[in-house]
């Protein structure tokens, strides 16, 4: 193919998904054909007479099917528009435009019903266009005409757009408008400024050439639904899995933040759904891709949990060639902390809470020196030695006495701190003759080692993902790990889900991101009503934004719609179990693959209740683990609130949403300090909100006994 472009859509991409495994074949073998030659006379394309376009041509795929093909009167480039059987193909090409907009520049498909809505004007049908003129107060969407026209909206809807005063009035302009200026009407309704807007929707072009398809697929507006492989391997790694469209298909939002060179850290905040894991991937495939090939610099892709690390490095192999991915480092911090000390001949045995039994003797005997006139109980020991002494890498006395106790409910005076010291400096001792040292105290060791050897700070660029489950001694550790220089750090993470007690601010950090704060605002997965349904979960809560102030939570929007979760409570779990099954084998009578499926709890026992049940009922089902990728083996999903973190399925189940296991009883009794607890509460509500979060088309929501406080009042 001479200098000839093939660009796919995302549409024909779904369409391809839809047709049986059988066709899938010839449609595979088409396409890679029409890549390698689109005018090659053995296409045979055929006039759509009554087409929205008039360069649209159906090609045959076989006796069946047809693909739609737009072909501009200038310029080398085809475009791939949709496949389907041959009256249904014809029937998209009647009912679909693809055009250059000449207000953004970006190619767009859209779906035409302007006549029909011109013809609709003046009836009940369109109540959206019936309100009297409206003061700038009660609009929906409070800007000027002429900000319109630069989102790319037609004339002739400005002003009933001004007219607007609720949301449900703009999702009936859907249909009529491109995905661009829906999108960010969405997003102005939802309280965004219009610089926001203007920056990420608005082209700086004084003039846009409508018939400049070239030109056009290359801006980054029409990337997130136009994709241009560029060899044939790539095409048919992405057809392998069409509706992976993360993969290919990037909002300019994120390839802004992806496709440029940043002068220091970054860090990138957003909702659940909003895509921060699909950037940071992205994100170390670009700077690996940018390596110098002739040094053995790497990048280090970081996060906190196990099980996400390897689904990452898992996804990364679907992005990344074997040769960009063998330039990617991909491990979880406390993985790398361990490895790093271990090829230093470190000393010590790391332990753990309840993982050693010598530590816990060791406290056991410390917590005999207890001054009992402070009237302190033992719990008040552990927070303060987890909370205070642990993250502060504190040794000595004097160091306790100036160490300020952020964040800690139980007020302490420097002599009361002097007479609590003895607990704490037993306890450092006794673990120093014994060879033991916390996860935390090890990472401040491997800070010094790293300080003390150059050599180790081997990583061009370092990604973190999950930042806010970070404590301060590990993001001074990354921080440490790379020379302070541009694209040294790329850090992604929403404390709307710090499922953990670790808190950090990065400026105490030493990572400095004034001015590189940026954040992602449209939720890709959910729909809008399950968004809402997780955001209320943390109402009231105060939600840092990773550095010290306050995020927002209003200011993220799912443009999918759907139903509200579907609550089920009874008090019996044989009652639940049925109810459960029952809804999971609807969905499969449905045509829903069991893959799409999981079953979630706060804790394992109810997981092998439930995986017991649907063996009874002959559904295969499998319990996830860090140890299995069943991906690809049909079955119902099985998993705790931890494991799914990371993770999306089309329904999700949560079950045992019982009052003890919702917020876990124990989890939130070990503490008498107010503080303590209401920091243990948030961190189980963030639980719950992840597990709703990685729902795309339905939440279920079932208990069997007494519902979650936190569930109870979306009873109606």
């Amino acid at each position: 193919m001479n200098n000839v472009a093939v660009a796919i859509s995302q549409d024909f991409m779904v369409a391809f998904s839809q047709v049986t495994k059988k066709q899938q074949k010839k449609v595979l073998e088409f396409v890679t054909k029409f890549r390698k030659d689109p005018r090659s006379s053995g296409i045979n394309y055929e006039k759509i007479n009554d087409s929205k376009e008039k360069n649209y041509r159906s090609v045959r795929i076989d006796q069946d099917y047809r693909g739609i093909i737009l072909k501009p009167d200038s310029g080398n480039i085809f475009l791939l528009l949709w496949v389907d059987k041959h009256d249904d193909a014809y029937d998209w090409a009647r009912r679909h435009s693809c055009s250059i907009d000449a207000a953004t520049g970006a190619l767009e498909i859209y779906e035409s019903q302007h006549i029909a809505i011109e013809t609709d004007i003046h009836t009940d049908r369109n109540p959206v266009f019936h309100h009297e003129s409206k003061s700038p107060a009660d609009r929906l969407i409070n800007i000027e005409p002429q900000q319109l026209e630069r989102l790319g909206v037609p004339e002739k809807y400005i002003k009933r757009i001004l007219e607007i005063n609720l949301e449900d009035e703009l999702e009936q302009l859907e249909s009529v408008l491109t995905k661009t200026a829906y999108e960010a009407l969405f997003l102005l309704a939802a309280g965004a400024k219009w610089k926001e807007i203007e920056n990420e929707y608005c082209t700086n072009l004084e003039v846009v050439d409508t018939s400049d398809y070239l030109a056009a697929i290359q801006r980054v507006q029409s990337k997130r639904t136009f994709f241009v492989p560029e060899s044939e391997g790539e095409l048919l790694n992405v057809l392998d899995a069409p509706l992976e469209f993360w993969r290919v298909f990037l909002h300019p939002s994120q390839r802004h933040l992806i496709e440029r060179d940043w002068n220091g850290p970054i860090r990138v905040l957003g909702g659940a759904g909003t895509g921060k894991t699909v950037v940071a991937m992205h994100r170390a495939k670009w700077l690996a891709e940018k390596l110098d090939h002739d040094k053995s610099e790497k990048i280090l892709f970081t996060t906190f949990s196990t099980n996400l690390a390897i689904d990452i490095r898992q996804s990364l192999k679907k992005i990344c060639s074997p040769a960009t991915l063998n330039r990617i480092d991909v491990i979880n911090i406390d993985k790398w902390i361990s490895d790093y000390l271990k090829s230093n001949n470190y000393p010590y045995t790391i332990v753990f809470s309840g993982s050693n039994d010598r530590y816990e003797q060791i406290w056991t005997e410390a917590l005999q020196l207890n001054d009992e006139e402070l009237c302190l109980p033992e719990s008040f020991y552990n927070d303060e030695w987890q909370r205070t002494i642990l993250p502060n890498n504190i040794r000595t006395k004097s160091e306790y006495l100036a160490i300020p106790r952020l964040g800690r409910g139980v007020p302490l005076n420097r002599k009361e701190r002097a007479r609590i010291w003895p607990i704490f400096a037993s306890i450092l001792e006794s673990m120093d003759q014994n060879g033991l040292k916390t996860l935390e105290q090890a990472t401040f060791d491997a800070i010094e080692l790293v300080k003390q050897n150059s050599s180790t700070r081997k990583y061009a660029s370092i990604v973190v993902d999950e930042a806010q489950d970070m404590g301060p001694e590990s993001l001074s550790l990354i921080r440490e790990l790379i020379t302070e220089k541009p694209n040294d750090l790329f850090l992604v993470g929403d404390g709307h889900q710090r499922i953990y007690r670790r808190r950090a601010t990065m400026s105490a950090c030493g990572i400095n991101i004034i001015g590189r704060g940026k954040k992602l605002k449209i939720n890709y997965r959910t729909t809008e009503q399950t968004k809402r349904f997780a955001v209320s979960i943390l109402e009231n809560c105060h939600i840092d934004d990773l550095d010290g102030e306050q995020d927002s939570s209003v200011d993220y929007i799912s443009l999918t719609k759907g139903t509200p979760p579907k609550i089920f409570e009874t008090q019996s779990t044989d009652l639940e179990s049925k109810y459960v099954i029952e809804q999971i084998e609807k969905l499969i009578s449905e045509g829903i693959s069991t893959n799409d499926i999981c079953i979630v709890a706060r804790i394992k026992k109810p997981l092998e209740l439930f995986a017991r049940a649907l063996s009874r009922r002959k559904i295969t089902s499998h319990i996830l683990d860090r140890h299995n990728d069943n991906s690809n083996i049909p079955g119902v999903r099985l998993s705790t609130m931890h494991r799914i973190k990371g993770l999306e399925f089309h329904y999700i189940f949560i079950v045992a949403a019982n009052e003890n296991i919702i917020p876990l009883y124990y989890s939130t009794s070990g503490t008498e300090d107010g503080i303590e607890l209401r920091d243990l509460d948030f961190n189980e509500r963030a639980l719950l909100h992840v597990a709703s979060t990685r729902a795309v088309k339905q939440l279920y929501i079932s208990s069997s006994g007494q519902l979650s406080p936190y569930v109870k009042p979306f009873i109606t």
